[in-house]
């Protein structure tokens, strides 16, 4: 069981924002479903929550029970003082801003949930976490996973309707960050925000303590999982290379007005080449000594797997895929 609390806060009294709603309201649509449109997670989605009091019952209901995951997002004002980090909420008044990033981290911590993943659009929100402050909690108990639009010192901006993270956040939930498996994880969606932002803008912060891995969302893989699994068919040892000749390449027909080459064309060897072009486009594979599949065929050169293309045939020879 999956659950996750979307926060999303524009009417403040004294500094308005505008584009929290929509990107509590962006989030919530990707995160219900899957690629594929089955369940993903069960989504409760609050707009411009009012008080401190309300949002912090949201939170504790949202960690309490021993579900498999519980994710907490929450885009709006974030504040800082001395003291620590804060999620702030409309009734904010001077030393009761809102809702301390500190508990918030405790309430993780203390969950039976086995995964807890925070994830803050907000002005200082790196500070969630961090040892910096005097008395701050800084530890994260297994299971738990934060990412945060800024670091402790920065702003986290707002273009087009959208904080700026949290447009690189539904890119990357929509397939940007998934790995050739069709997997989205924590990690990968951080590396996709990662290298988006360069090192003038606002920097991300990713902080985790887990022992097994996170699936936020999967959408279609990037290759067949039945076509990956023959990538240890067509590969029998890491080392070996696949020798190609004419008669993979489907244009090497007596039926297309050019020169053709012996062997021509056969349809058995025509389909095991669109896998391997299938595993050049994604870099599990290079032709050997040409640059393109074309001319490894018709020239009866060979392929070969690169560095990834061993990760896969490993995962594939092993059984975990």
């Amino acid at each position: 069981m999956k659950k996750a609390l979307i926060i999303g806060i524009n009417n403040y009294p004294t500094v308005p924002l505008r584009g929290c709603i929509n990107d509590a309201l962006s989030l919530a649509s990707i995160l219900e479903t899957h690629g594929d449109g089955s369940p993903n997670f069960s989504i409760k989605t609050e707009i411009d929550t009012k008080t401190k009091a309300e949002l912090k019952s949201m939170i504790v209901e949202l960690f309490s029970g021993n579900s498999d995951t519980a994710l907490l997002y929450f885009s709006g004002h974030g504040f800082l003082n001395e003291i620590g980090g804060y999620i702030v909420t409309p009734d904010h008044k001077r030393y009761d801003e809102g809702i301390s990033m500190d508990e918030i981290l405790i309430l993780a911590n203390q969950s039976k949930t086995k995964d807890k993943i925070i994830i803050l659009d907000c002005c200082h929100s790196g500070a969630l976490g961090s040892p910096n402050f005097a008395g701050g909690s800084s530890q994260l108990q297994e299971g738990v996973t934060i990412l945060t639009a800024s670091r402790d010192d920065e702003p986290s901006m707002e273009i087009n309707g959208h904080g700026v993270f949290t447009s690189l956040l539904l890119d990357a939930l929509q397939g940007g960050a998934s790995d050739l498996r069709g997997h989205i994880s924590p990690g990968g969606v951080y590396a996709y925000i990662d290298q988006a932002l360069g090192p003038w803008e606002q920097r991300p912060v990713f902080k985790t303590n887990v022992t097994r891995f996170t699936s936020l969302r999967t959408v279609n893989p990037q290759v067949p999982l039945e076509t990956l699994r023959k990538i240890i068919e067509y590969f029998p040892t890491p080392q070996q290379e696949y020798k190609l000749d004419p008669s993979y390449e489907y244009t090497n027909s007596e039926e297309v007005e050019h020169t053709v080459i012996e062997p021509l064309a056969k349809p058995e060897n025509v389909s095991v080449f669109k896998h391997l072009q299938k595993f050049v486009s994604v870099g599990l594979i290079v032709p050997v000594d040409v640059e393109h599949m074309y001319f490894a065929a018709m020239n009866s050169k060979s392929c070969r797997l690169t560095a990834l293309g061993y990760h896969y045939w490993r995962l594939v020879k092993d059984k975990r895929i």
